[in-house]
């Protein structure tokens, strides 16, 4: 086709065509000047869905796929970041991806695209909008000359945020550290361990300058969180409880065979107790209005637990906790407890929650001041449990082995009584275990 012009015009479906264009149009669109592509193909632009708890923008923190990639349906895309979690976005569409609309740390904006993909069967563009503009979809190529180019994309450096910024702050080249994980994949030992060999003249010091960063991304998303949780005026309440019961309990219960693969700490126990204390003071378990006009009861009782994973603070929730039992909870913890590991949470998991429970006890600390994670109302805070000595009924002093709790409320709706009450009552059940199966 020396000499000549191709216009390839791409058509989503041959039904917008029809209904867009006359017949007279799209015979003159099939010109012997044009060459008429799309039949059997679309481009999709994959928006960035709702990953829940009001998460408006999240920032790009991995690519698994680049421009030209060929992608199939639950294919992994890239891993985003919220102020919870990490979440892994995959593909919902068999094809080739086209484009990616954000680099490596940029913010990705909730119902925006994230990729263009095209597909093979014609599947339909995003919201079945059709580009109101005709001429931005032909593209007009000289053919002077044979153009066949291959081109050859570079491998993309993959290692989690944390390793990321501190090869950074290292100012390493991450093309120089082999990394040891999967695909690749450049761990923190990895970075440790070239930082170890990279040695530097005897008799020299590098002095390390201030470095101003812009807050952006999970940061920026905390920031605002925190913010917002703030300007609720709290009511702190704090008390200890002995765990000495629940803990020989715990061990017994440890010792069953059939339960040999499920890891039951106290956790799954404080679940239940506040599940069973929110049946009685439901108010801990509602949320208000924008103006707090209006409250509402929450039915069901989806117990946010706060944890500490690889890409930084995550509350995902157990839902309908008043459904299940102490074994089903402590299940559910296990799974929860590996995607945060792994920092691949579902987006169901992220959202809905009604109540939380922060177990920063399992690092240090004994009495602390939770925060609740609007529109929550309520969050309980659990210390590190110690063997301590008390008094016994007849004041002879003995071991015991006790945790602080510290209960943070909305105290616009939630007087400093109903809380004492609620906290006595979960209270009763954690020191005498056989009431969590009774709630009474």
């Amino acid at each position: 086709m020396a000499g000549r012009y191709r216009q390839i015009f791409q058509i989503p479906t041959l039904s917008w065509l029809v209904e867009k264009q006359s017949l007279t149009k799209i015979g003159s669109i099939c010109s012997s000047n044009f060459h008429v592509c799309g039949y059997s193909s679309a481009r999709v632009s994959y928006k960035l869905s709702d990953i829940g708890e009001g998460i408006r923008e999240v920032v790009v923190k991995e690519w698994h796929v680049k421009e030209g990639d060929v992608v199939s349906q639950f294919d992994n895309i890239c891993e985003v970041q919220s102020d919870k979690a990490s979440v892994t976005i995959t593909s919902r569409y068999d094809g080739v991806i086209k484009k990616l609309h954000y680099a490596i740390d940029d913010i990705a904006l909730v119902g925006k695209p994230l990729v263009d993909i095209e597909t093979e069967e014609g599947g339909e563009t995003a919201d079945d909008e059709i580009p109101h503009d005709l001429a931005k979809d032909i593209m007009v190529e000289e053919q002077v000359e044979n153009r066949d180019t291959t081109i050859i994309s570079e491998q993309p450096i993959l290692c989690i945020p944390s390793v990321r910024r501190l090869i950074k702050e290292h100012n390493v080249d991450p093309k120089l550290i082999k990394g040891t994980g999967k695909n690749a994949r450049i761990l923190k030992e990895d970075v440790l361990k070239f930082l170890e060999k990279r040695s530097e003249p005897i008799g020299t010091t590098t002095l390390i300058g201030d470095r101003v960063e812009p807050i952006k991304g999970f940061q920026k998303a905390m920031a605002r969180t925190m913010t917002e949780s703030l300007k609720v005026p709290l009511f702190l309440y704090s008390d200890e409880i002995s765990v000495t019961r629940l803990s020989e309990l715990r061990r017994s219960i440890k010792s069953l065979p059939e339960l040999k693969d499920v890891k039951i700490s106290l956790l799954p126990f404080f679940v239940k107790a506040a599940s069973n204390a929110l049946q009685r003071y439901p108010i801990l378990n509602s949320s208000p209005d924008e103006n707090c006009e209006n409250v509402t009861y929450h039915g069901s009782h989806n117990i946010g637990i706060a944890m500490d994973t690889k890409v930084g603070l995550a509350v995902p929730a157990v839902k309908n906790v008043e459904g299940l039992g102490v074994m089903e909870i402590a299940k559910e913890l296990a799974r929860l407890m590996e995607s945060g590991r792994e920092g691949t949470f579902a987006p169901d998991d992220l959202k809905g929650g009604t109540f939380s429970i922060s177990n920063i006890g399992a690092m240090s600390g004994t009495y602390m001041k939770p925060i609740p994670l609007p529109p929550q109302v309520a969050i309980i805070a659990l210390g590190a449990s110690q063997v301590l000595p008390r008094f016994d009924e007849n004041r002879n002093v003995v071991a015991e082995e006790i945790l602080n709790i510290s209960i943070s409320a909305d105290h616009r709706i939630i007087d400093g009584a109903t809380v004492a009450r609620f906290a006595q009552f979960l209270k009763k059940q954690i020191e005498n275990p056989y009431l969590l199966f009774l709630n009474v």
